[in-house]
Formats: structure tokens, sequence, C-alpha cells
């Protein structure tokens, strides 16, 4: 089929240049085109058609976006978006000044989501899952990451995995899941952390592996939770399977996690809001995709990852919400965008790499989706308005009004047509 998407008032391609990435400096080109068609056969984006061409088109289908503005399809690379329960209590106790960490140690925290988990069913869990991913694919998301990591045990865990590829086959939109077993230790292993270890090892990897549930093995390098000998032994034995590695690290202290994701040739570092100075200049000569994640400093009320070093020191910076009930109870991009304006100094065009071609590279997806470029899959998401800058700058408004993924459309706003 050959869809003619007509009449853009801008057309933000991020065009990469066939690098497939955005560093540094180039985070700020977004390559915008006016007055050009986009035309897409079957699922993959053919050419740029200027208004006043002679050249003879003869669509299937013309999708008609006269003052709107066409975008990449927005990628959340870093959430948690199937769980169970609430921790509002937990919210009202940080409130009233109790740590993040304080709530872990006394039993709160990931550990009271994992209860959760642990007392619902598959379909509970798919159930629950499904209002959230609409939400975002009203949002204009063509790609969502999910993480397991409130399972913590093996059948508990499996059965996130599960439902994460079960919600992948239901839904239209790519759902990459993500195997976070090492997010913290469960209660009854705490004295015997060795042990935790040995299952994860042993006996989860192994089995993630055989049955293809996933190609993302996940930690959470905190003093709360793994140290970073303890990610180095389970990294080892996930990268000797296959896994490609992802690291949660540098949240709220620096206990060597960057070190041992340079190590093992990780995709992707997460948080790095207590990143040092000296870390910033290893991880600016790496590949390693840096998410920032300015919801958490916002919910938790704590310091912001400094973008803006990372970027002048030429590294790669992505950005996801870390959509979670406890953490980061935020699912609204942009507000996530306008944090990052207003707390990180990143520019409006530099939230747009971060949330496009460079979030699609943390999760190896970049050669694929994340740019508007020719031969590329047509994810897209067309912004009621003729500006795409409205979006950082009208908080929590949602601008999205038509989500098309491999040149279907998915979702369209009917209000007020």
């Amino acid at each position: 089929m050959i869809t003619l998407v007509s009449n853009p008032a801008q057309l933000i391609t991020v065009d990469t240049q066939g690098e497939n990435i955005k560093r540094g400096k180039n985070l700020a080109l977004i390559s915008p085109l006016y007055e050009h068609h986009l035309l897409i056969e079957d699922e993959i984006i053919k050419d740029f058609i200027p208004f006043h061409s002679t050249k003879k088109i003869i669509p299937d289908r013309i999708i008609d976006v006269k003052n709107k503005t066409i975008i990449p399809g927005l990628i959340d690379c870093h959430t948690h978006t199937v769980f169970a329960g609430s921790r509002a209590n937990e919210f009202k106790q940080k409130l009233n000044g109790t740590s993040y960490e304080e709530i872990s140690i006394s039993g709160g925290g990931i550990n009271a989501t994992v209860n959760a988990v642990k007392n619902s069913t598959f379909e509970e869990l798919i159930n629950l899952a499904k209002p959230r991913i609409n939400n975002f694919i009203s949002q204009g998301v063509t790609t969502l990451e999910i993480k397991s990591g409130y399972g913590l045990d093996f059948e508990n865990e499996m059965k996130l995995l599960k439902v994460i590829n079960k919600l992948n086959a239901i839904y239209k939109i790519d759902i990459i899941p993500t195997f976070l077993g090492a997010h913290t230790f469960p209660l009854k292993f705490m004295g015997s952390k060795d042990e935790y270890l040995s299952l994860i090892i042993d006996i989860m990897l192994p089995t993630i592996w055989k049955n293809n549930l996933t190609v993302f093995c996940d930690g959470f390098c905190e003093q709360t939770a793994f140290s970073a000998l303890q990610i180095d032994k389970i990294f080892s034995e996930a990268k000797h399977l296959g896994f490609n590695l992802r690291l949660h690290t540098d949240q709220f202290t620096n206990i060597g996690g960057i070190k041992t994701a340079l190590k093992h040739n990780s995709v992707s570092i997460d948080h790095l809001e207590v990143i040092s100075e000296d870390d910033i200049k290893l991880v600016a000569k790496s590949d390693l995709v840096c998410v920032l994640l300015p919801g958490v400093s916002y919910f938790l009320n704590y310091g912001y990852a400094p973008a803006r070093k990372l970027i002048d020191s030429n590294a790669i910076v992505a950005l996801s919400t870390d959509y979670n009930p406890g953490s980061c109870n935020i699912n609204n991009l942009s507000l996530i965008m306008n944090l990052a304006a207003i707390k990180m100094e990143m520019t409006f065009e530099e939230i747009i790499s971060a949330f496009t071609i460079n979030a699609a590279a943390a999760l190896l997806l970049n050669k694929k989706i994340g740019s508007i470029e020719i031969g590329k899959l047509a994810d897209l998401s067309i912004l009621d308005t003729q500006d795409f800058s409205e979006v950082i700058y009208n908080v929590c408004k949602n601008f999205n009004y038509m989500t098309i993924k491999r040149g279907e459309i998915i979702y369209k706003n009917e209000t007020d047509q």
C-alpha cells in the first residue's frame, strides 16, 4: 500500500545522516522539513515529496495532516509498567521526610510491589497493564520497554516476562521485555544474598534465554540493592549466554556501576543522578546510552542527572519516564520533557532526539526506528500543532492527534473532530 501523509506544517525528521544516533551537540540537530509530504510504502518510509513537486504519485491512501506536525514515534525505553498494588502511603511517608532507601530497608519500596505481584494472576496483571499501555499509545508512543523485577523469585519473574510478551502480542506497538531479577534482594534472602545470586545466575538466566523471553538483562547497582561485584557476576553469565546488558546505576550513590557497565559493554546506563565528573568523561568516550529519568528526581525530590554536562562532553543521552509505582508514578511524556528542559537544561531539540533516536539506541532498535529517514519503519506521532515545541511548553497537555506504527494508524484522537 502506498500512503501519502500530506500537508504537514512541520516534518521533524531527526535525520542522522545514516549514523542512527545523536551524540553531544548533534542532539540539537532535528532536521525539520517544511512544505514536504511524506511517502510510505507498506510499512517503510520511501520519500519526501515537496508540495510543489511535479512527480506523479498515485497513493492508495492519503492522510491529510494540514496544520499538524509529524515527529518520529516516541520511544519510552525504561519503564516498569507491569505492576500491581499502590504505594500511595509510601509517597506520604516521603513527603514527611522518610527517604526512599529508609522505606526499602523497612520492607517497603520494591518489596511491597513484589508482594502485590505475587498475589496477582497472569490475567490480572494483563488487565492492569492494558490501560497504562493505551495511555502511552495515545501520547504517540510506538515502542515501549517494560522490565520485570517485581517478582524476585523464579515463578514470578517468569510470570512477569510472560505477561510482557503477551502484551507485545496483543498490541501493535513494539513492547520490549527486560529481565530485572537483580532489582533488589527479596526479604527472605537478606541473610543469604549469595543464594539469590545463584538463583539468578544458575536458574533464571538460562531459563529465560532458553525460552526466548527477552534479550535484555538489567540490574540495579546501588547500596540498597546489588554491589558492583554482584552485578559483575550476573553480567558475566548473562553476556556468556548472549543477553544484551543494561544497568540502573548512580541513582543515590556511586559504587562502581559505571565501570562495571563499561567492562561488560552494556548498551545503556540508566539514572546517573550522582555520576562523578571522572565518570562523565568515561561515558562520553564510550558508546553507552545514558538514559536519564527526570521524573524520578521530581517524584523523590532530589537532584537531577547532569544532562548538560553529559551532552557538552559528547555523551549519548536519552530520556524516559521510568514509570513505576514507587519512585516515579508518572506516565506523562510531556511532563518528563518539561522537566528535562527546566531542571536539566536540555533544549527542546535535544529532548526530541533523546525521546526518539537515542531512546531507540538504548533498545538496539536505532537502525529501524527513532528517526524519519528513508528505509526506516514508518513509526510516527502526528501532533495537533504547527510547532513541536508546544508539546514541551504546554505541560501535561497531550498534543498527539494520531499514532502510526509501521505505516498503520493505530490511534486517532477523535475529540473535537
